[in-house]
């Protein structure tokens, strides 16, 4: 993974009213692990097949053997995109597979990789099928797109470099190329704790933040992106013949929270990521692919194979579902800031720039509030 960059509270910005878990990230969740493979080269005009190549891929696994899953469930706030496998969360109400993240031209690679993989760790001659959860963002602004860049080894390598710990956010694995809110965006991730009376359990969330029009970003409420403007800094769609394409890009939700949920309880859960974009300014644009999957690991599935499946399945009380999904809102919320903070300014094809949001500003907005 690439060295940590600067987040949210590092410039004085606190999103929210819950605490966030030590990391701050998806890998609060215990066991869950987070890789990247970040593709950057070449530089100039595009050249279809050659680059300049801005993207990657990211994997989000759950905790457990090859074989193991864990109950899911899944929303489509707007369907411009695509996540694999969703009919097989939807039907059997659980993740049998790592998460992986890509660009939107990669998708049946990733896929095909995830099914690789899983083969690798199986005995010679066993049989199995395999529906991997692949979901994409379009990073065609900055990145050649087109030339199809991702290879199954980069989808081993980013399994191979999964772990818990600190999250590389910005430029790093699927959102190496992607624009937020008109800036450079990416990878965000954020955590949320609920109160020990009700738990203590976490929710984590993890984005691919490829989406919003620059006017509209909110941080913390406050309208960040009107005070910004566009006279400050340039945005990547002056250098395209239609700029009403601004926000017409994507969001990809990852939450995963150590509460014993059952399947409907994880859709509730990922129904409410799509109220923490709207507090960043996202509006689920009729162009925009945003699509959300939340599991969770407090009911145990061990793969049969292995042991018997879990003979107990739990489940919080209704009461509890109300804080778990303010910590999904939130923690979604900051994910998005996160990813906005911790990118870098970025130059793709034909020389169209991406810029990060300026870290003086933002702290000096925040420290005048």
């Amino acid at each position: 993974m690439t060295a940590v960059r600067p987040r949210a509270r590092d410039l004085g910005v606190v999103i929210g009213l819950l605490p966030p878990g030590p990391l701050n990230a998806i890998t609060d969740v215990e066991g869950v692990r987070v890789g990247h493979t970040t593709l950057v080269r070449g530089d100039g005009p595009l050249r279809p097949g050659e680059g300049p190549v801005r993207t990657g891929v990211t994997v989000v696994v759950p905790p457990g053997e090859v074989g193991d899953s864990c109950y899911a469930g899944t929303h489509t706030l707007n369907g411009n995109g695509e996540m694999t496998g969703l009919e097989w969360v939807r039907e059997s109400g659980m993740l049998t597979t790592p998460v992986g993240l890509t660009n939107t031209h990669s998708v049946g690679v990733v896929r095909d990789a995830i099914v690789a993989a899983e083969c690798r760790l199986r005995p010679p001659g066993d049989l199995f099928w395999a529906l991997p959860v692949v979901a994409e963002t379009w990073d065609g602004m900055l990145n050649d797109i087109n030339g199809q860049h991702v290879r199954a080894e980069h989808l081993f390598a980013a399994l191979d470099a999964a772990a818990g710990g600190p999250v590389a956010e910005g430029n790093v694995g699927g959102g190496t190329g992607m624009i937020c809110h008109e800036l450079k965006g990416g990878i965000g991730s954020s955590s949320r704790v609920i109160e020990q009376a009700l738990g203590g359990h976490t929710v984590g969330a993890l984005v691919q933040a490829n989406h919003g029009r620059r006017e509209r970003l909110a941080v913390a409420g406050r309208p960040l992106g009107q005070l910004l403007g566009r006279s400050e800094i340039a945005s990547p769609y002056d250098a395209v013949p239609a700029p009403d394409k601004a926000g017409s890009g994507s969001i990809i939700v990852i939450l995963a929270t150590d509460a014993p949920l059952l399947p409907h309880q994880c859709r509730g859960l990922a129904e409410r990521a799509g109220l923490g974009i709207a507090r960043a300014g996202g509006a689920g644009e009729r162009t925009s692919g945003d699509i959300f999957l939340a599991f969770a690991t407090g009911n145990r599935l061990r793969n049969p194979e292995h042991q018997t499946e879990v003979a107990t399945v739990r489940s919080v009380p209704d009461r509890t579902l109300s804080a778990l999904y303010w910590a999904a809102i939130e923690a979604t919320e900051e994910s998005i800031i996160n990813a906005l903070v911790a990118a870098e300014t970025m130059t793709g094809r034909d020389g169209i720039t991406a810029h990060a949001l300026p870290h003086d500003l933002v702290a000096s907005w925040f420290r005048a509030a």
